[in-house]
């Protein structure tokens, strides 16, 4: 591979800038994994090869003789990490001026002669041969670099323990290209396992297009798969790629409910390519609220917690590709670049265009919405950007119609005279359409959407309104029923003033309020929010969770039309105490409600009781 240069022709040389300062920040604070020194120069290693590449096309004569590769050889005997490449090589010259000059990249450099190429002979330059060299140093206590530049015969090793100087001396190497020999550091010979390097290309380096192997047994071993998808034009890829793909990147055992390929060309450029799982993810997964989309500079995997896509599209998967970020960006870079931000405003409009395209298929978008549909309502919540695409892409059930439904075939069915959206939110669909609180509504025929997610009962809150029509709750809606009237003939109701007074009375505090309702036709109570609380949905929620200093006292209602209520009107006015009574009628109402009884033991003795009296 080399021979050591004599000591009267190696040249001492000191870097060219604070070497201590600028070292100590690349091995502690530039790369969050020690592991990425492995990307880092195996990403150089293939940039230089890529390079060869292009000027072979210009110059025939510098085109390598057999395929080129990225060779890693461990050598556990003497501690040491060899990476080695095919590439364009480099001269004495290029190695002070790219390696002896920290932060200097000589692909940067090459980078500016290419902008009178043509698009297809532009290499993809994925390395900054510079700063990401210097990764090395955080595993290595010493790096030798030989290089013979193609076109020369001359071969030149420079060689660093990372303090503050470098060597320099002429070596042989039989052909052209580079070889980086790391002496790895004690608590560093983790490196010198085939099946761990082999893990780290897998993770960061997979895709890229040159073939990587590593030495294991004496034989050469591939390492990557070679090939970038999403860099290719979809017409080159069939639905078995995608399909394996899909699966191979986030270990799916489903096939993707719809992929998204594309390439976004102009001020802003980048590949992505996204699926849509058909199959709801682990509880896990669902409850981790970040987006795993990767995030690759040049076909080298950077993180998959850039969050690409806002957490209420979590579940989307793939990858986005951008030749705008460089290839050693650090987390804390990812979260202020304006690059990042304009990607993942591209990528989240790209990805909610092509959900409303979907959903005009209502058949087909059903069993996405029920997967994904209570994911996708935290958007309402939190996403003020992105509320107004999100509203017509949710589907709920409903109380007049079979299947899912929308707002917008909603707005279409409204009633003459109706003047808002009205919503009931519970914990079971089918429960909610035989809720006490919709016999009001479903008397005067108004439809009522059924919400049965958690979720439910916070969004309502940030979205006031859909098309101009307020979205309100059927537990708070009571003075609009008083607008349209029943369907039919609706019997006299008693006089039940007096007996409003009496139950307030009887309860105290456990209610804010009793009144008489014309928003019962089968039920003899139901429960109201205050006039100021959170819908009851969110007052369950909140005792649930031990906040009851949120959960304001409901409102009672009764219904005089019922014979239970016209009963209890009798009997207050021969004087007796309905204390008791009181106490059944809030219960029973909680019931209803899909809440307990305030005491359920003491609930079930008066159920009970009453039972054994009725067979006396």
């Amino acid at each position: 591979m080399t021979d050591t240069a004599t000591e009267t022709t190696t040249e001492q040389h000191q870097f060219g800038a604070e070497v201590g300062r600028l070292l100590d920040l690349v091995v502690h604070s530039l790369y969050s994994e020690r592991e990425i020194f492995l990307r880092e120069l195996v990403a150089n290693a293939a940039d230089a090869t890529d390079r060869r590449r292009f000027e072979a096309l210009t110059h025939p004569e510098l085109a390598p003789t057999a395929e080129p590769k990225v060779r890693i050889v461990p050598h556990k005997p003497e501690r040491t990490l060899t990476i080695s490449d095919d590439g364009i090589g480099m001269t004495r010259e290029d190695m002070i001026g790219n390696l002896g000059t920290i932060a200097r990249s000589g692909t940067r450099a090459f980078g500016e002669t290419l902008a009178s190429a043509k698009p297809e002979e532009r290499p993809s330059l994925i390395g900054q041969f510079g700063v990401g060299f210097y990764s090395a140093f955080m595993v290595a206590e010493r790096v030798e670099v030989t290089s013979r530049r193609a076109g020369s015969d001359e071969a030149w090793t420079w060689a660093s323990d990372g303090r503050g100087a470098f060597t320099l001396a002429p070596a042989t190497r039989t052909t052209p290209g580079t070889d980086v020999v790391l002496r790895l550091q004690s608590d560093a010979e983790e490196y010198l396992e085939p099946y761990r390097l082999e893990t780290i290309v897998r993770k960061w380096a997979d895709h890229v297009t040159i073939p990587v192997t590593i030495e294991r047994d004496g034989k050469d071993v591939a390492a990557n798969e070679g090939t970038a998808l999403w860099r290719k034009s979809k017409s080159e890829v069939t639905e078995a790629q995608y399909k394996e793909f899909y699966r191979h990147l986030g270990a799916m055992f489903d096939e993707p409910w719809a992929t998204l390929h594309w390439r976004a060309e102009g001020a802003l450029e980048f590949y992505a390519l996204l699926f849509f799982p058909s199959a709801k993810p682990f509880e896990a997964v669902e409850q981790e609220r970040v987006s795993k989309v990767r995030l690759h500079v040049r076909r080298m995997f950077i993180t998959d917690t850039a969050e690409i896509l806002p957490p209420w599209l979590r579940f989307v998967t793939g990858i986005v590709d951008t030749e705008d970020l460089p290839l050693n960006v650090s987390r804390e870079m990812l979260q202020s670049t304006p690059v990042l931000a304009r990607i993942r405003k591209a990528v989240t409009n790209r990805v909610l265009t092509e959900l409303k395209t979907r959903a005009k298929d209502e058949a087909a978008y059903a069993p996405f919405w029920e997967n994904f549909g209570a994911i996708m309502k935290e958007g309402i919540w939190e996403d003020s950007d992105h509320r107004k695409d999100l509203a017509p892409l949710l589907r709920f059930r409903s109380s007049a119609v079979e299947g899912w439904t929308s707002f917008p075939a909603y707005v279409e069915r409204m009633k003459p005279g109706q003047e808002a959206i009205y919503i009931l939110a519970g914990d079971n669909a089918e429960a909610l359409k035989n809720s006490a609180q919709l016999e009001g509504f479903r008397a005067r025929g108004l439809e009522v959407l059924l919400l049965a997610d958690s979720i439910d009962a916070f969004w309502p809150e940030r979205m006031a309104t859909f098309e101009e029509k307020p979205i309100r709750s059927v537990t708070q809606g009571a003075a609009d029923l008083a607008k349209i009237p029943v369907e039919g003939e609706v019997a006299e109701a008693p006089d039940a003033t007096a007996l409003v007074a009496a139950l307030k009375s009887a309860l105290g505090d456990a209610v804010s309020e009793v009144r008489a309702t014309d928003r019962l036709v089968e039920s003899a109570v139901v429960l109201a929010p205050g006039a100021h609380g959170p819908d009851l949905q969110m007052q369950r929620l909140l005792r649930r969770s031990g906040r009851t200093s949120y959960a304001a006292a409901p409102v009672l209602e009764i219904n005089p039309r019922h014979p239970l209520i016209a009963a209890l009107i009798a009997r207050h006015a021969t004087g007796a105490d309905l204390a008791g009574e009181a106490g059944m009628l809030l219960d029973l109402a909680r019931v209803q409600d899909g809440d307990l009884p305030r005491d359920p033991a003491a609930f079930a003795r008066r159920i009970e009781a009453a039972l054994a009296g009725a067979f006396e």
